[in-house]
Parts: structure tokens; sequence; C-alpha cells
């Protein structure tokens, strides 16, 4: 009985000096977030994951809008371009040697400006029903490589057109400046202007052409 009233004792003495347990480090996950924010890091990554969506999405939807858009702009702004370059040089006459038609180059010119006109107003038009109708007149495969096709034909025509008138405007203006000359120059910048908005359609119309499927 004594012997087991001293191992009572001893066992109560002991756990009074005992220490309190340690407590337990509070170990961080291996992604970097601490436990005790309940997992608010990884909500917090999530809500932003899905900001980022939304705006990748808005941002194509945008790029997407504006190439819609573009082949209007682009063709209604050669249209006009090749209209001025046409009035300039058609009616750039003032006897003796001032008239465009003494001269093989401005010819060329005045008949490469009316077809880059007649072209980039049909195409200005056709695209104008598309967006105001929804429906393109020619059909979307088609339409894309008429785009991609006319626009570089007439815009390679309209290089040629520059590059045949630019020279004899250049040797005219060395020797006399009047209102000849400055006619001449201002027509072929007009038909550059063209030149450079139908280059620009047909960059968008080969990026629309190779995003294309054909299934």
């Amino acid at each position: 009985m004594a012997m087991v009233t001293a191992d009572a004792a001893a066992a109560a003495t002991a756990a009074m000096e005992k220490p309190p347990d340690a407590k337990k480090p509070d170990y961080a996950p291996y992604n970097g977030n601490s436990t005790a924010d309940g997992g608010g890091g990884a909500r917090t990554r999530g809500g932003g994951g899905g900001g980022g969506v939304v705006d990748s999405v808005v941002a194509r939807w945008r790029r997407e809008d504006m190439l819609d858009k573009s082949p209007l702009a682009l063709h209604a702004a050669a249209a006009a371009f090749a209209f001025v370059a046409l009035v300039l040089v058609a009616s750039n006459q003032h006897g003796d040697w001032m008239q465009f038609d003494r001269y093989q180059e401005y010819k060329y010119l005045l008949a490469i400006a009316a077809l880059a006109f007649l072209y980039s107003l049909a195409q200005a038009a056709r695209h104008a029903l598309r967006m105001r109708g929804g429906v393109d007149p020619v059909a979307a495969p088609s339409g894309r490589l008429l785009d991609f096709v006319g626009d570089q034909a007439i815009a390679y025509l309209l290089m040629s057109a520059l590059s045949a008138a630019v020279p004899i405007t250049n040797r005219m203006r060395s020797a006399v400046v009047n209102n000849f000359t400055d006619a001449t120059a201002a027509a072929i910048s007009m038909a550059f202007f063209a030149f450079v908005a139908l280059a620009l359609s047909a960059v968008v119309s080969g990026y629309k052409l190779s995003k294309q499927t054909y299934m």
C-alpha cells in the first residue's frame, strides 16, 4: 500500500514538472502561402487570373472589330485619294507643252488612278453594305481572297504609274516650276497616298486570310 502511494506521488510530481507542449511550427506550404491566411492567397490569384482572361477577351474583341472596320476605312481613303489624283491629272491642261495628254507617263497615271478609284469605291460600297446589313455580297472565303489579290494588284499598278511619272516630273521641275508641274506633283502625291491605303488594306486582308479556316 505504501509503495502504491509513493508511485502515485512520484507520477503527480513528474506531471507538475513537465514543460508545456511546444507549439508546432507553422510550416509554409510549398507554394509560398502561409496556412494562417486560410487560402486567401490562392483566392487572390484566382481572382486575378479571371480578370486577366476577361481583359484578353475584351482586347481580342476590340482587335477583331478594328480588323472588321478597317477595310471600309482604307478603301474609302484610297478612293478619295485616287479621285483627287484623277481630277488633278485630267484638268492639267494649260496649252502648248503643258498638256498632260502629250505625255504617255501622265496618261498612264490617269488610267491607273481611274482604275484605282473605281475599284476602291466598289470595295468601299461592298464593305459598307456588309457592315450595315451583316451579309457580305461576296461569300466570305472568296471575299477575303478578292480583297487580298485585288488590293495588291491595284497597289502594284499605282506604284508602276508613280515610277513612270516621277522621273519626268522631276526633270520638268528642275527646269521650270509652274501650275502644270505643281499639279502633276500633287497628283503623284495623291496617287501615292492611295497606294499606301491599298497596301495597308492588303496587309489586313492577308492577315484575315491567314486566319481563315476551311473546315
